[in-house]
């Protein structure tokens, strides 16, 4: 029973452990997820910066599972080459040591106080950063607590005889050694843990020094297997050249790693006595080294694993472009052809989110709503390619008005991605978080917020139509939506005001919301307009600079 209970106890101990990080990766997530995509974003246009860049967004992420996912997406969506994604990854081993340095210290101590900041802000309203702060905190408050509980629940067995044979036998045998600890880390989902109990038993005499280090080179490779069993199969081979990758540089460094165990340990214990600081010196020095060999030979070793995993074309795939013909650069004109066939395909996809968006307003079906959101994945995987397909065009070969078209094509895409965030961001979110409330608009709202969807279809397939047609008068027709959208905004806020001013508290959160929705519908069709009505009338010469009435204009009118 005692067993049993202990078992429980470690369980309970590990699962604490997994939640406290899920907690801090989703608290700076939502505060600085952004900026984090930004930093990565830019940094990837170098190995050395990339490799500085996964260092430290791991360091705050308290994860190198969630960086490899960011620059995962990057590579889906085409925005980054295998190399520098690679050397993110070295970045982020290195940057994952530095959480164990951090924590090989007794900060156990700080737990309660983290935990209790967390929770005074996490319960504060009306301030979403501070709330996700709170939450990063009780994370880490969860996560120390965890830790020292995992260090507690071992520390009795560290003396138990039966443990000290079974560790004494494989310490004879660095391979075992290595293969144990790769399948508790993977087990666990935590090299840092698995770390930090090696230190523990180093420092109590548990196991000698080198076994130690062979425990640490196992915990190394188990972290970098759950990756590879995790990534979609339904991706292809492609999709797992990140995380296979990453495998196999460790598996390879664990190989020589343990050829050479003897006098690397004879080395490090000489530099330093204190076996457990050893173990997170070896921890931190073994990813330093791989980094180190690994990032000058990136480029040969991401042409490797192209070959080992091609991409899988799937014709039924609908972010894969249809009509950018690698050949038809050579023939700019016929390229740029292409381009704008494919430009089509963003309205197509919009108007399917903007359906499924209508549809959701209107059944609040959880599944059409899952079912839209991810369309906007196809929105910027075809923006992606078409971007980089029109931008590689040699331009001292175009006409100006190869170059008019062009930019008209860029204009055109970028437009209606940006269209697409907004109903993946902003709409399908206050759709979920009506669901999640229970909330429901009035009648008069419903209908006008989807009398607004039917609106907006409406323009985007005269967008798709001026697109290729560039005629002045539909052009026209099409920018004076923009004073119809304003005005029943203007409408729907005088009602919302008289609402409040009546009283009527009891509609205040649904009618808030409603103004809101009517504000994105509006930016929605801003960002139409802008893709085909704008690119014609200032060619036409007919779109004014400002809405703004001039000082010139008032002067004279005055006189």
């Amino acid at each position: 029973m005692s067993g049993t209970l202990s078992l429980v106890d470690l369980a309970g101990a590990v699962a604490l452990l997994l939640w406290g990080t899920h907690m801090v990766q989703s608290g700076v997530q939502r505060t600085f997820g952004p900026r984090l995509r930004h930093v990565l974003g830019t940094a990837l246009k170098s190995r050395a910066r990339a490799f500085l860049a996964g260092m430290g967004v791991t360091a705050v992420l308290q994860s190198s599972t969630a960086t490899g996912l960011m620059v995962a997406g990057f590579a889906a969506g085409g925005l980054v080459d295998l190399v520098p994604a690679l050397a993110v990854m070295l970045g982020a081993n290195v940057g994952s040591t530095l959480i164990v340095q951090a924590l090989s210290f007794d900060v156990s101590a700080l737990s309660p106080a983290l935990i209790l900041v967390g929770v005074v802000m996490f319960r504060r309203k009306g301030a979403e950063r501070v709330h996700d702060l709170g939450r990063v905190a009780i994370g880490l408050g969860l996560m120390l607590l965890a830790l020292h509980q995992l260090l507690g629940l071992m520390a009795p067995y560290e003396d138990a005889p039966s443990l000290r044979l079974l560790l004494g036998a494989i310490s004879t045998s660095p391979i075992l050694d290595v293969l144990l600890a790769a399948a508790v880390t993977w087990a666990f989902h935590s090299s840092v843990a698995v770390v930090l109990v090696v230190m523990s038993f180093a420092a109590n005499g548990v196991v000698p020094p080198e076994a130690a280090f062979a425990l640490v080179l196992g915990a190394n490779l188990g972290t970098a297997i759950n990756p590879v069993l995790e990534a979609p199969a339904g991706d292809g081979p492609a999709s797992r050249r990140l995380p296979v990758g990453n495998l196999v540089t460790r598996i390879i460094g664990t190989v020589i790693a343990l050829a050479a165990i003897e006098p690397i340990s004879r080395l490090m214990v000489g530099l330093q006595p204190d076996d457990a600081r050893a173990v997170a010196d070896f921890h931190t020095l073994f990813n330093v080294a791989l980094a180190l060999v690994f990032l000058p030979l990136l480029k040969p070793y991401a042409a490797f694993l192209r070959v080992l995993m091609p991409n899988r074309i799937d014709p039924a795939d609908p972010s894969r472009p249809l009509y950018l013909d690698a050949a038809a650069r050579e023939t700019p004109v016929v390229a740029l052809g292409g381009a704008a066939r494919e430009a089509l395909r963003l309205a197509d996809v919009l108007e399917s989110m903007l359906e499924g968006s209508r549809d959701v307003f209107q059944r609040w079906d959880r599944r059409v709503l899952a079912e839209t959101g991810r369309l906007d994945d196809v929105l910027d995987s075809l923006n992606t390619a078409i971007k980089s397909y029109v931008t590689s065009l040699d331009g001292d070969v175009l006409a100006d008005k190869d170059v008019r078209r062009l930019d008209e094509i860029l204009t055109f895409a970028m437009n209606l991605e940006q269209a697409g965030d907004v109903v993946d961001r902003n709409l399908l979110s206050h759709a979920a978080k009506c669901i999640a409330r229970g909330l429901a608009f009035s009648p008069e709202e419903g209908a006008r917020i989807v009398g607004m969807m039917e609106r907006l279809i409406r323009n985007l397939r005269t967008a798709a139509s001026l697109f290729m047609t560039h005629d002045p008068r539909a052009a026209r027709l099409l920018a004076e939506e923009k004073i119809a959208f304003r005005q029943i905004e203007e409408e729907a806020t005088r009602a919302h005001l008289a609402r409040l001013r009546a009283g009527r508290t009891d509609a205040a959160e649904t009618s808030g919301l409603h103004l809101d929705l009517l504000r994105d519908l509006k930016q929605i069709n801003s960002h139409i307009v802008a893709a085909a009505a704008y690119p014609v009338l200032v060619r036409e010469g007919e779109l004014l600079p400002s809405r703004i009435l001039s000082a010139h204009a008032t002067t004279d009118d005055a006189r």
